[in-house]
């Protein structure tokens, strides 16, 4: 089961108010419990527990459940490019290798400009305008959540 099948099943049990689910697919077993507004004042994040080989993480915020970071306030002229997912932030292709891009680089939109590792799976992220990259506001090989800013572009006029 990959990130996007679960994003979609998180989508669909939220959309139906199911609160608790579970699947066992071979020797991968996806348990997720939901908390409803009627059992406490303030529920509980949504978290997908995973039991799975030990090479997987056993668990895994809901992207839909995630907190957005609070914005610091951007200069008009500055696009902050945010991850699409929860995982680990890799600035190159692979070790050693140069990074995608770096301060001052221009880039177009649907370039690539980096690539956050989440289950074992390498998801490239695009560049969503194009511009100078001003600054790189994560570290390379950091956990990152959903939504976290990544880069600041100046986009082009």
């Amino acid at each position: 089961m990959n990130q996007k099948e679960l994003k979609e099943l998180v989508e669909f049990l939220i959309a139906k108010d199911i609160t608790e689910f579970e699947l066992e697919r071979g020797d991968v077993k996806v348990r997720i419990k939901r908390g409803t507004p009627e059992a406490t004042p303030a529920p509980p994040a949504e978290r997908i527990i995973m039991h799975a080989p030990a090479a997987l993480p056993q668990t895994l915020s809901s992207p839909a459940a995630a907190p957005v970071p609070e914005a610091a306030p951007v200069p008009e002229n500055l696009h902050m490019v945010r991850s699409p997912i929860v995982g680990t932030y890799y600035e190159s292709p692979s070790p050693g290798s140069p990074p995608f891009v770096k301060p001052g680089d221009i880039v177009e939109a649907g370039q690539i400009i980096c690539i956050v590792e989440a289950m074992k799976l390498m998801n490239e992220i695009e560049a969503d305008a194009s511009g100078e990259i001003v600054k790189v506001l994560v570290v390379n090989g950091a956990p990152i959540e959903y939504g976290q800013e990544l880069f600041a572009i100046r986009v082009k006029k």
